[in-house]
């Protein structure tokens, strides 16, 4: 568990309870804005078996200021083929009032140091544009733009276009990986 900055508590997400707030924030980028691509918010349900289903084998963290979640972040599997074990995909929510003041990189600063403890390689990111926030969050926090997948999603009566970012956590090598652990 981190605290620093004071009243800040970074852990790790209990489903049972941290579910409820964690879709409190994040189903209005659903409903009001293009940020994520679902077109309904998740049901309470749906949504508590999606943070059992990631801590599985990935963290979901959640950043508790004075005892109320105000946000979250999570890494997720890449892809399904075998070859990609060793990246995640990775995400963060903030709740409105407490954005621009350091919770998200707070909340991903723990994040990546979780996965590079885990042994994952590399952290994917993507954004739907446009999205200076976030793009700017991700490049202080090192993401490199690798890529633009152009008008690939339909949302709020237009098509979006997907910056994708990534993050090598570890040193590249030409050697045999060691496993990545799950779970953490």
């Amino acid at each position: 568990m981190n605290s620093t900055p004071e009243g800040w508590i970074v852990r790790s997400a209990v489903p049972e309870t941290d579910a409820q707030p964690c879709l409190d924030i994040y189903a209005p980028f659903v409903r009001d804005t293009v940020v994520s691509f679902e077109e309904t918010a998740p049901t309470l349900e749906e949504f508590r078996d999606r943070i059992c289903s990631i801590t599985g084998s990935h963290a979901w963290l959640v950043l508790e200021v004075d005892g109320h979640v105000v946000g979250y972040a999570y890494a997720s599997q890449h892809r399904a083929r075998a070859s990609y074990r060793w990246a995640v995909d990775v995400t963060v929510y903030i709740d409105p009032e407490h954005r621009g003041i350091g919770a998200g990189r707070h909340l991903y600063g723990e994040l990546l140091e979780r996965l590079r403890n885990q042994g994952f390689h590399v952290a994917c990111a993507g954004i739907a544009l446009p999205n200076d926030a976030s793009v700017g969050l991700h490049r202080a926090m090192g993401f490199e733009p690798v890529g633009v997948y152009k008008r690939i999603g339909w949302k709020a009566g237009s098509w979006h276009d997907v910056m994708w970012l990534e993050m090598e956590l570890s040193p590249a090598s030409d050697s045999v990986p060691a496993e990545p652990r799950r779970g953490e």
